[in-house]
């Protein structure tokens, strides 16, 4: 259910022991041949060529192309803009942080050339061990990755510039990793009602949320949820709003709590505390509004409750960590999740893998960051990247299908890292099943029995 990510310590050690000259001669080899073959009217390459071992590599990569017939030349003799695709071999796994000045002004140069880039291992630029970018860097069409998929191109922003990655076999044991790849048999490790469960068995679900104006995003959470195949969920919701519940959702218990302005009060604590008993699983925050109310709701719930909890959307909003024994899993998104390391979006989107251990370290517990690569960490683990989704989930309101997925998961009492990761793979994989112009969340709600009906 998981596979390796491979940073650039990793790599080396998966190395160590073996032939260097042969290693590379299998590396030049895949190049040329995945090059040649993705590329199959393609007459002259060029190679851009560096010092190290994937410079070898993409040099090896030449007299592999100059041999089947194609011109195949080093860029000091050739310009780029003439050729039919360019090989980039500049940098390779030991790179990180910013290219110098004269490889930052190539890398700009193969990105202006105009033809298809096939980048060896990794686009130049990129930092295989995080995803970080910081500089200058190479728009890969394709990107041939030995031995495995290095954590830089399953991240962002790295992946972002890998284009389509083929891994390439050139005879190395595998290596346990410390970052692992989500794959969909993630699927199988989730119960599955069975026939001697009954609604409240199969998982219950307590959702609490909604506000004047924000009653979409309970209801969507409240379906995931019982669409990820929980038995029985219920929704806490300000007593003002309960009429928009009744006529939304048909198969959802309703707690009317009460409200101040509109939005759920901390004199609604005590009676949802009550009603949480007996539930599996708590679904925290879509909806719920902004404000010290609001916020006071969260942190007592968190304090006084003893069940796993997923805090998403407004629940998130100055949350502060809160210790807790049972299992608890944030979900944020890059501005969320900078305010609550008290840093800005733009470095969350730069740094995702250490934003995600931070976040993951300072409150104690499971830390979702969601996106095309949605990363999974909990203190003193690697982390799980998933990224089985198309851009059908850049929509309004997915964020709160996915905390009702996560919670009915909870609620069976699957580990939360591992639920959070399944929840992820849920919904990325349901994105990958409905058409994907106009795509809405509920769309993807629907699609959940789909996917985990699915063989695995």
């Amino acid at each position: 259910m998981l596979e390796q990510l491979y940073t650039a310590e990793e790599m080396k050690a998966a190395e160590a022991g073996h032939d260097v000259k042969e290693l590379m001669a299998r590396a030049g080899r895949a190049v040329a041949e995945e090059a040649m073959r993705r590329f199959p009217e393609a007459r002259r390459f060029v190679a851009v060529c560096g010092k190290g071992a994937n410079g070898g590599d993409g040099r090896i990569a030449l007299e592999v192309l100059e041999a089947a017939g194609k011109a195949a030349r080093p860029a000091e003799d050739a310009p780029l803009e003439e050729a039919d695709v360019i090989i980039d071999a500049l940098f390779g796994t030991g790179f990180h942080g910013e290219p110098r000045e004269d490889a930052a002004r190539t890398i700009e140069a193969i990105n202006a050339a105009g033809p298809p880039v096939v980048s060896v291992d990794l686009p130049s630029g990129v930092d295989a061990s995080t995803g970080e970018v910081a500089g200058a860097c190479v728009e890969a069409a394709v990107t041939i990755a030995f031995h495995g998929p290095k954590v830089g191109l399953e991240v962002a922003p790295g992946r972002f510039r890998a284009g389509e990655v083929v891994v390439a076999d050139i005879g190395l044991e595998p290596l346990d990793t410390e970052h692992k790849l989500v794959t969909p048999a993630i699927l199988g490790e989730i119960p599955r009602r069975q026939a001697e469960q009954n609604k409240y068995t199969a998982g219950t679900v307590l959702v609490v949320g909604g506000s004047r104006g924000l009653t979409g995003a309970p209801c969507l959470t409240a379906e995931a949820a019982f669409r990820a195949d929980a038995g029985y969920v219920a929704v806490a919701m300000p007593d003002s709003t309960l009429a928009v519940f009744e006529q939304r959702l048909l198969e959802a218990v309703k707690l009317p709590c009460p409200e101040k302005d509109g939005r759920i009060s901390p004199q609604a604590v005590e009676p949802i505390v009550e009603f949480a008993g007996k539930a599996g699983s708590l679904a925290l925050g879509p909806g719920l509004g902004r404000g010290r109310g609001p916020s006071e709701v969260v942190r007592l719930l968190l304090e006084q409750l003893d069940r796993p909890i997923v805090v998403d959307a407004d629940g998130l909003y100055e949350l502060e960590p809160v210790e807790r024994s049972a299992p608890t899993v944030l979900t944020p998104h890059e501005g969320e999740l900078a305010r609550l390391l008290g840093e800005e979006s733009e470095w969350v989107a730069a740094h995702r893998l250490e934003a995600v251990r931070r976040g993951a370290e300072r409150f104690g517990c499971v830390c979702l960051l969601k996106g095309a690569d949605t990363l999974i960490a909990a203190p003193g683990r690697g982390v799980l990247v998933s990224s089985l989704g198309t851009p059908a989930l850049a929509a309004a309101g997915t964020g709160d299908v996915l905390t009702g997925i996560v919670a009915a998961f909870l609620a069976k009492g699957v580990e939360p890292r591992l639920a959070a990761a399944a929840a992820a793979a849920a919904q990325q994989l349901a994105s990958t099943v409905i058409p994907q112009s106009g795509a809405i969340a509920s769309d993807i709600v629907g699609a959940l029995p789909l996917v985990l009906d699915a063989p695995v």
